[in-house]
């Protein structure tokens, strides 16, 4: 074989050899990232914030949990995915919006978990979410979950975040475990589905939806303050 068509032929193997090693290059990073994800340290912003009371807790029903302070003028309906990238991008916009409405009584937030999502996580952090509530912190966790968007939220850190709100007993870590509130998110499923959610998140002020160009500080505050008049 001449030298040319050895040289020939290594000019065609190379290519193959370049696109092997970047997709195991890429394969490697995606599993460290995924790894992180799903270990990276659960660090809580929220501890010692005053939680609001819960006034319908999780498992009635075809009812969402509501916080906020009994007699409020106004109600706000929060339909959120916590795996859904534009809820969170709307608590990090409005959720202090939300929390100051909540927490100077002008409005209750009644929050509607759904799994429309990833079949998989979705369900267990609203179950996760459920068992937080039951404790009284539905708030709290709400913001931690999505203030760090990127975990994979795994069992184990979802128990750690528990202990640092200090809810992490073992009544909270059974929960999660048996997967305790299925039966009534599968009722806040089917009455968002009554009322025509197709997405989140959906908000509602006093029954009324606010369209999407509204769903800011701005929007919210505005939409409050016509309810409460």
């Amino acid at each position: 074989m001449s030298s040319t068509s050895t040289l020939q032929q290594k000019r065609r193997v190379a290519p193959g050899i370049v696109v092997v090693i970047v997709l195991v290059l890429a394969l490697g990073a995606g599993v460290g990232v995924q790894y992180y994800r799903g270990h990276s340290k659960v660090e809580v912003a929220s501890t010692g914030r005053t939680e609001p009371a819960v006034i319908t807790g999780p498992g009635t029903s075809g009812k969402g949990v509501t916080v906020g302070k009994a007699g409020a003028k106004v109600n706000i309906d929060l339909y959120l995915d916590f795996r859904c990238p534009h809820c969170a991008e709307f608590e990090k916009d409005s959720g202090a919006t939300i929390d100051k409405l909540v927490e100077d009584g002008t409005a209750t937030l009644t929050y509607w978990p759904l799994q429309f999502v990833n079949p998989d996580s979705s369900p267990r952090l609203a179950n996760a979410f459920a068992a937080a509530a039951a404790n009284g912190k539905a708030l709290s966790f709400v913001d931690e979950l999505y203030g760090d968007f990127s975990k994979s939220w795994t069992s184990d850190q979802l128990i750690e975040l528990g202990k640092q709100l200090g809810v992490g007993d073992a009544k909270y870590q059974q929960a999660l475990q048996d997967n305790t509130y299925a039966g009534w998110l599968e009722s806040v499923n089917k009455a968002a589905d009554d009322r025509g959610v197709t997405g989140t998140p959906t908000v509602y002020v006093d029954g009324k939806q606010l369209p999407t160009d509204q769903l800011t500080p701005e929007g919210l505050q505005k939409a409050a303050a016509e309810a409460a008049s």
